[in-house]
């Protein structure tokens, strides 16, 4: 737990009105690597339970992250790693959704891994799932996202294990994919339309109480095989939200009724606006046209305590920004491919290589420091207009773009997202290698390397860049005479900065 950047303030549960069951199996987080796992595996660890965590990417930086945990890498689309994966498993948490992939693909590899799931659990004699869907009424037609969630409810049910269903409409918090899109909208636009939708209620809730729920209804044995909605105290439409947000930043708005409807526009706008890219805000957005509020509270029989309202949990989430401590971010998965991706040291060979070094005196913590504050709010430190160009492009064209920014301004760790960059590896004092998410023709790399080379330190950028198209030579010989204004400029400042 040393290397999680929470600490012991830090945690939801500390007033859940439940105990820890002690005498309880093993419990698997599946989804670890998402937003919500991520929160919800370091409060099982504290309040004593064995934890393992499904990811598909690299064990070792989970393991580092979370010392404790034991760490099984599986994917939900095969079912021989999911009996691995259940195996000997009490309790299982079902955090696997494709949402990041977009609206044409995501239904169908969900519905896919809740079989596999649903069948790989009676296999294994899983004693309980418990799974968090989304908020819907099933009586008027829902957006492809929402009816989705009810699905994946629908096939874990056919188990013969115990299922437990929590719905949640908005979840607001730090580094949530809807807060985010919330907070830039209201920051970047001083005029928003608003179509017949953004009339519809909604029920937000904040992160840390899904986080209560979830650990509650572990502990509360009596909501096995139970449904149960939940939200926060204030039921608003989607304008009141924008508003209240506005009202909190002193930020003026004009808000004009608009008589064009159609949700893939707005969420294509949107997504140029926010980090959120146009395949998650599409998502997201569809749901839009729904009511989302708590029909059934019977939760509150089970577990009493009292939600934080929309407004605390805004501040919250803002507080956590400005002490740049924000735990999980919507984008620590995304793109969904991100943890399977080819990385640098498997290639063989390389494309094209481009060096650029200097010398400095100064010790090579301090230096590395300074690297590790590259992009986001502090942009690139030269020519910062030049990377958001090529971000912006890349939005345009539905990339991730340099939105993104940092989780941290601070820190980094592997799998951090740096702009339209990825931390692929990092060696503390030594090197930070970065591998480009953006739309390309080839696969490109960034490797700033700190080297001690006599009384003197050498700070080394290199860029890798792999093709075997013809497009692909275009592109790197078309940007290699802005290679040396760009990169050299950059350690240069690094080295100013440090």
């Amino acid at each position: 737990m040393t290397n999680t950047i929470y600490e012991s303030s830090d945690f939801f549960c500390h007033d859940l009105p439940t105990h820890p069951l002690p005498n309880l199996g093993k419990v698997l987080v599946t989804g670890a690597s998402g937003y919500i796992g991520g929160r919800l595996v370091p409060e099982l660890l504290v309040r004593g339970y064995k934890v393992r965590i499904m990811v598909r990417g690299d064990a070792h930086v989970y393991q580092n992250l979370w010392p404790d945990v034991e760490v099984v890498v599986a994917d939900a689309l095969n079912l021989d790693q999911l009996k691995a994966a259940l195996c000997d498993i009490d309790t299982a948490y079902y955090l696997i959704h494709s949402l990041n992939l977009g609206p044409r693909e995501f239904e169908a590899t969900d519905i896919k891994a809740a079989h596999n799931f649903q069948i790989a659990a009676d296999k294994t004699r899983l004693r309980r799932i418990i799974y968090l869907g989304g908020l819907g009424d099933i009586r008027s037609p829902l957006s492809s996202h929402l009816r989705s969630r009810m699905e994946i409810a629908c096939a874990l049910k056919e188990s013969r294990t115990q299922l437990t269903v929590l719905r949640a409409a908005i979840i607001i918090g730090s580094g949530s994919a809807s807060y985010e899109i919330i907070q830039h909208l209201v920051k970047e636009l001083p005029i928003i339309p608003v179509p017949y939708w953004a009339k519809n209620k909604c029920q937000p809730i904040a992160i840390r109480d899904v986080i209560k729920y979830l650990v509650g209804v572990l502990e509360v044995e009596e909501t096995q095989g139970k449904d149960f909605d939940i939200g926060g105290p204030d039921i608003l439409t989607y304008q009141d939200m924008l508003k209240k947000l506005a009202g909190i930043l002193h930020k003026k708005i004009l808000f004009v009724p608009s008589f064009f409807s159609n949700i893939r526009f707005y969420a294509y706008c949107a997504s140029l606006f926010t980090p959120v890219p146009d395949s998650i805000t599409q998502c997201l957005m569809g749901g839009l046209k729904n009511e989302v509020v708590v029909r059934d509270d019977s939760i509150k029989r089970f577990l009493k305590f009292d939600p934080l309202s929309y407004r605390e949990a805004l501040v919250r989430a803002m507080s956590r920004e400005e002490q740049d401590k924000v735990a999980t971010r919507w984008s620590d998965a995304y793109p969904p491919a991100n943890e399977l991706a080819l990385k640098l040291r498997e290639l063989k060979e390389i494309s094209y290589i481009t060096h650029y070094s200097i010398f400095s005196p100064k010790a090579a913590s301090k230096i590395f420091r300074s690297v590790c504050k590259i992009g986001g709010k502090e942009g690139w430190f030269h020519s910062s207009w030049m990377w958001r160009l090529r971000g912006m492009v890349d939005r345009i064209f539905l990339g991730v773009g340099t939105w993104r920014g940092r989780k941290s301004h601070s820190r980094l760790r592997i799998s951090d997202v740096v702009d339209f960059w990825r931390v692929e590896d990092l060696e503390k004092n030594r090197c930070l290698l970065l591998r480009a998410e953006m739309k390309l023709p080839g696969r490109a790399w960034l490797e700033f390397d700190v080297k001690d080379e006599g009384q003197r330190r050498r700070l080394s950028v290199v860029a890798y860049y792999d093709t075997n198209s013809f497009w692909g030579r275009i592109y790197w010989y078309m940007f290699l005479p802005l290679h040396h204004f760009i990169f050299q400029h950059l350690i240069e400042e690094i080295e100013k900065r440090s």
